[in-house]
């Protein structure tokens, strides 16, 4: 497969896995108390590696609007990477090298270690899409096809953003582009959106008396072409309405049963021309269990433009230009819906700016009652009074919309990043919170999300695959492991049941090392023997 080398590649291609760990500072809660819905002010690079613990292998999906790397420095969310923030982390990673890099090697350098991380926290059956426009798709492309893998890309979505072009421009440019790729294109079913309006208005043109319960209807030949492998069996005679029998000119696309039933359910049509029947299949819009029609999403999106978004946050702040160029909530919506029916799924916009991922999928759970929860994360200072104040006010209503309940998952928490679990020496980090630290020990050793659903007994993380964890911590005091801490928090007064294995951490151990196979023990020490990814 092709990849695609640039200046400081070699610098950030396993960057990911040096960022360290930083806790999540709740701030408030707004709304809905037990609300899932996370904002996070911070760098996305630190912010998707402190998810980690929590969130790997947990998205259902991914939306990112990353800086096109235009050039152009006018904007609020600037849309360029000489942003001083984009600066400073080069010159941390790549070093003096990140001096001499052009706008597009600063550009995947800022994109590569980000994307990495998105992949982990994304689930076996989740999607990730990504806005871009020209002047980096063929290198969002490549670098995806390498982090990705080129087989899991499902499509490049064409984004008709505009009716006309800028006119400066030799040509009229009036789309973007979204790219769409799966985590593992082998958990993905079959993808099926409603029929918009514009489609079923196109499409959905005949009636009849049927049509009353069932709709308009679309008309399909039933004869196969010449591409479909011939089948015997594929030729039996269709009855016409006056009695005659209809034999195909090649072979029909369903077998004798499938159009039997098809008839029964008024399914199939004839028209007649030069005293000739030609059946013909009759797809009305509601199926017969009363469902409106699914079809299979188009590469194209055309009846969603720009303004729309710039509208809607006119409608939210009484000020067109608060964010200039605003994606719409209706594509976000589309975008979802196109990735997963899931109602309870999870969704991630990791470059935030105002908001709109947030509002799309508030929009959606008050549609069909679902229970989708977003995470965005921001790094801008506006992350606050306009990502955030968007959400409330979404929440709230506005220009006399209604708002979305509390009830109905109306309702956000707000984080600013922490301090790092580990200090760069590699201690503990003292000032951070024992149960941080507990998700973040259970999350490196088992690589998946500390989540308790009852307390457990002290020291005690949980048991996987038949390894018990242990984590014996006292900010105060040396914690020693030995026939006491195993008679006191291991054994059967402790209420834990026995495992195969056990993994200790502490800061001594009592135990010689025929000891601890003897009981199956392996120990770590506090803090050497804490691991970073």
């Amino acid at each position: 497969m092709p990849t695609l080398n640039w200046i400081g590649k070699d610098k950030v291609i396993n960057h990911h896995q040096d960022v360290p760990f930083r806790v999540l500072d709740f701030k408030y809660n707004h709304g809905a108390r037990d609300t899932e819905n996370m904002i996070i002010h911070g760098d996305n690079l630190d912010a998707l590696k402190a998810l980690l613990p929590k969130y790997e292998g947990r998205v259902k999906c991914v939306y990112i609007d990353p800086p096109y790397n235009t050039g152009n420095e006018g904007w609020v969310y600037n849309d360029n990477v000489n942003d001083p923030k984009i600066r400073k982390w080069l010159g941390g990673v790549v070093g003096r090298e990140g001096e001499d890099l052009g706008r597009h090697d600063k550009w995947l350098c800022m994109m590569y270690p980000r994307l990495k991380l998105l992949q982990q926290l994304l689930a076996e059956d989740g999607i990730i899409f990504i806005s871009v426009d020209d002047t980096e798709v063929f290198n969002l492309k490549f670098i995806c096809d390498e982090i990705f893998g080129s087989a899991n890309c499902i499509a490049n979505i064409v984004w008709k953003k505009r009716y006309q072009g800028a006119k400066e421009k030799r040509v009229i440019i009036v789309q973007e582009y979204v790219l769409m790729y799966a985590r593992n294109i082998e958990h993905i079913p079959e993808l099926f959106v409603p029929s918009s309006d514009e489609m079923i208005k196109k499409y959905y043109k005949h009636t009849d008396e049927f049509s009353k319960t069932r709709g308009a209807y679309r008309t399909q030949p039933l004869e196969a072409g010449n591409s479909m492998e011939d089948r015997i069996n594929l030729r039996e005679p269709i009855p016409a309405p006056d009695g005659t029998l209809i034999y195909p000119r090649r072979q029909w696309i369903w077998s004798k049963s499938r159009i039997e039933n098809a008839l029964e359910h008024n399914e199939i049509g004839f028209s007649k021309k030069n005293e000739t029947w030609t059946p013909f299949i009759k797809q009305y819009l509601i199926d017969r269990s009363g469902n409106q029609r699914m079809t299979k999403p188009f590469s194209l999106i055309d009846d969603i433009f720009t303004q729309d978004g710039t509208k809607e946050m006119g409608s939210l702040f009484d000020d067109t230009n608060i964010f200039p160029f605003p994606k719409p909530s209706k594509l976000i919506m589309k975008l979802i819906e196109m990735a997963y029916r899931d109602k309870d799924a999870i969704i991630l916009d990791s470059f935030a700016g105002s908001g709109t991922t947030a509002h799309a999928v508030l929009n959606l759970n008050a549609q069909d009652g679902g229970n989708r929860k977003f995470i965005l994360v921001e790094m801008m200072d506006y992350a606050e009074t306009i990502t955030a104040e968007r959400v409330r006010r979404v929440i709230g209503g506005y220009a006399e919309k209604p708002g979305i309940s509390a009830k109905a998952g109306g309702g956000f928490n707000y984080y600013e990043l922490g301090e790092p679990l580990l200090h760069p020496d590699g201690n503990l980090n003292e000032n951070i919170s024992t149960s941080k630290i507990y998700e973040y020990i259970w999350f490196t050793e088992t690589k998946t999300a500390y989540a308790q659903s009852t307390p457990h007994a002290r020291h005690y993380l949980g048991t996987l695959y038949g390894t018990a964890y242990f984590f014996y911590y006292e900010r105060d005091n040396v914690t020693i492991l030995d026939a006491d801490f195993l008679n006191t928090y291991v054994g059967p007064k402790a209420g834990i049941q026995a495992a195969q294995r056990y993994v200790i951490y502490a800061d001594i151990c009592a135990f010689d090392s025929t000891d601890l196979e003897q009981f199956n023990i392996i120990f770590k020490k506090i803090p050497r023997d804490i691991s970073k990814l």
